[in-house]
């Protein structure tokens, strides 16, 4: 694989007994795979002069010259602002955490001042619920 126009370099070199070279430009940023006749290749954490016209060619043997059976691909690395996500992540996170700090507090204060024991309590038909608890109790007159 060679970039052919903007800044000539080899980029990798494949032999027929498998054995293969990444170039110091693209070391840790090349992967490949080969099958039978077919090399796939992978480039990763691409920089803006890695944009160029990359062709895949073969070596004949015995000789010095380069067989390309395609134009090759033209690839194009464009200048990204990176931006720090640890910032504008409260930013994001933080009314959804009050929303749900809120929510959940209405939730506490509705069960608080619901008598919740006369909705799960199982009653017989035709029977009357009495409440004993202490707060029913306290402003009764006791004999």
């Amino acid at each position: 694989l060679l970039k052919t126009h903007m800044q000539p370099e080899r980029v990798l070199y494949v032999s027929s007994q498998n054995a293969s070279t990444i170039f110091p430009a693209f070391a840790n940023r090349l992967e490949y795979s080969k099958e039978e006749k077919k090399i796939v290749i992978t480039l990763h954490n691409l920089w803006k002069n890695d944009s160029d016209v990359y062709v895949c060619v073969g070596v004949l043997k015995n000789s010095s010259f380069l067989s390309a059976h395609r134009s090759g691909t033209m690839m194009l690395v464009k200048d990204v602002e990176l931006t720090d996500c640890r910032n504008n992540s409260w930013g994001i996170y933080g009314p959804v955490i009050v929303v749900v700090l809120l929510f959940s507090a209405l939730i506490c204060c509705t069960l608080y001042h619901v008598d919740m024991k006369k909705y799960f309590q199982k009653r017989k038909p035709n029977e009357v619920y009495e409440d004993m608890s202490f707060i029913s109790r306290h402003n009764t007159l006791v004999r």
